[in-house]
């Protein structure tokens, strides 16, 4: 069977090495420009990345001067849904006012868990 959504979850990509940003971010795009619906979880350190003012001053490479937010926004343009894991919140101490607009929501391991395993048609990507 096909695959129409993908999930991208962004738990070991670090936001202090830029060039760990590019992939996952491209492949989004990519993904929802086919048509695919998209999801991308920030968890663990990528969470920071859905802090307002962190990812407009990251590049994934070093004079670039499209920003990793240039990016976010791109795929959030394309169709890419972005959601913060819970968890960040206290880790980072943010609140909610504090997300990105392009950020869809708060989610849970739960939501993560059910959504790669529930559903026939869903491909999961890791970060």
């Amino acid at each position: 069977m096909a695959k129409n959504k993908l999930i991208i979850v962004m738990a070991n990509t670090d936001p202090r090495n830029g060039e760990e940003l590019g992939a996952p971010l491209f492949q989004a795009t990519v993904a929802a420009s086919m048509d695919k619906e998209v999801e991308v979880i920030c968890t663990a350190t990528s969470g920071r990345l859905m802090k307002k003012g962190v990812a407009e001053n990251l590049y994934i490479k070093a004079g670039s001067p499209k920003s990793v937010y240039d990016f976010i926004k791109d795929a959030h343009e394309a169709g890419v849904k972005f959601y913060c894991c819970s968890p960040n919140l206290d880790l980072f101490d943010m609140k909610k006012e504090d997300l990105i607009p392009e950020c869809s929501g708060i989610v849970g391991g739960a939501y993560l868990i059910e959504a790669a395993m529930d559903e026939d048609d869903t491909l999961t990507l890791t970060y």
